[in-house]
């Protein structure tokens, strides 16, 4: 069934994008080789994004030096590749705050400067405390928690919460201090088409949290709030995660979301713009179950989208949209071998002979720290 979405606009020009419409076939797609490409087995490994360069590099963020889904250790961690992921050089720590630091995304801007993105969080500090209360751990694991997540004061580790960008002019061989980008998404920000860096995320640790885009007209050196996406009826905001843009051929700029409200939970939300993320459409479901999204425009101009799929077969899942993001194919299959639920967050590239590589994170049966895994596929 089709839905016609109106783009909320304060200009007299009315874009109507439709929305929806599921395509009745996957594109025939095959999945040449899915291998673990993480060095470190002890530690978990979270919420990875890869992206390429012009030069052909490959470059790999995450949350690193990890014990667990939520604990105060988490890092920024980057490898990268020359030989489009055949081999990858050692992990490297860009960012080790006094708390947890969580999702990592990775864009090289037009200049050649990359931006690393991550978020600061204090979400182990219930588990860590009611530990302390109660005495339920080894005396190990609590000291090594205490020592870590508690390593400051609660003031200072306040003030360590915050949506930080990191920034290399230099190839990533130096990064700068960490500074505020105003909102956070797992993936990133992208560059426009006019040379401007649009973030669409959500602002973390603030009174009044918005969802929308910030803009950058300096290389990512310094950003403003541009535009807040508008709720749909009954939906609380606050229920809006993990966002993620693509500017389409057209360009028409496509956000997707991760929705928790009631209506469509855990599916994909879609919200548009027609005047360079000026205003935003209310968003409507795609009808695909999955999260979070990440998009990319492929070199023929079709965009496909990458989400975690924690049903079984647990795994990961791509949909190729032919017309812009007004409507999607049915799901072609990345992996569906995972052990549980405790995996996703894929990002893809395209490389230069057009085939695909799809980066994520995922706790195999085995053991207790997830591991990077990348597929190698293509679109036939």
């Amino acid at each position: 069934m089709q839905r016609t979405i109106r783009v909320v606009s304060s200009v007299a020009t009315i874009f109507m994008l439709i929305a929806g419409n599921v395509l009745a076939e996957p594109p025939a797609a095959e999945v040449l080789s899915i291998r673990t490409i993480s060095r470190q087995p002890e530690f978990y490994h979270g919420w990875p994004t890869l992206t390429r360069q012009k030069s052909g590099r490959l470059l790999l963020v995450w949350s690193g030096r990890r014990e667990a889904h939520v604990c105060p250790f988490g890092t920024v961690e980057w490898m990268t590749s020359d030989d489009d992921g055949k081999s990858w050089t050692w992990p490297r720590t860009l960012l080790d705050s006094a708390i947890d630091d969580r999702d990592s995304g990775v864009l090289e801007t037009a200049s050649g400067a990359i931006l690393v993105t991550t978020f600061s969080s204090l979400a182990y500090e219930p588990s860590l405390q009611k530990a302390i209360r109660e005495n339920s751990w080894d005396a190990t694991r609590l000291d090594r928690w205490k020592s870590e997540g508690l390593m400051v004061s609660e003031a200072d580790r306040q003030r360590e919460l915050g949506t930080w960008m990191l920034r290399s002019e230099d190839q990533g061989l130096n990064w700068s201090a960490k500074y505020d980008c105003l909102v956070n998404s797992p993936h990133g920000p992208i560059q426009l088409s006019d040379g401007r860096i649009l973030y669409a995320g959500k602002q973390l640790w603030e009174e009044n949290r918005r969802v929308g885009v910030a803009v950058s007209g300096d290389d990512g050196v310094s950003w403003d709030w541009l535009a807040e996406i508008p709720a749909r009826e009954g939906d609380d905001p606050n229920q809006y995660h993990e966002l993620h843009a693509v500017e389409a051929a057209n360009g028409t700029i496509v956000v997707h979301i991760r929705n928790h409200n009631s209506k469509n939970h855990h599916e994909t939300l879609q919200s548009v713009s027609s005047d360079g993320g000026q205003t935003w459409s209310v968003p409507e479901s795609i009808g695909v179950w999955g999260l979070p999204s990440h998009l990319t425009k492929l070199s023929d101009g079709r965009l496909l989208m990458t989400y975690g799929y924690r049903r079984r077969p647990y795994g990961n899942q791509a949909r190729i949209s032919e017309d812009n993001g007004q409507s999607w194919s049915e799901p072609i299959t990345i992996s569906g071998d995972g052990a549980s639920g405790d995996l996703g967050y894929p990002s893809t590239v395209q490389l230069d002979d057009s085939s695909l590589l799809t980066v994520w994170y995922e706790k195999p049966a085995e053991t207790s720290n997830a591991v990077l895994r990348m597929a190698h596929w293509k679109l036939k």
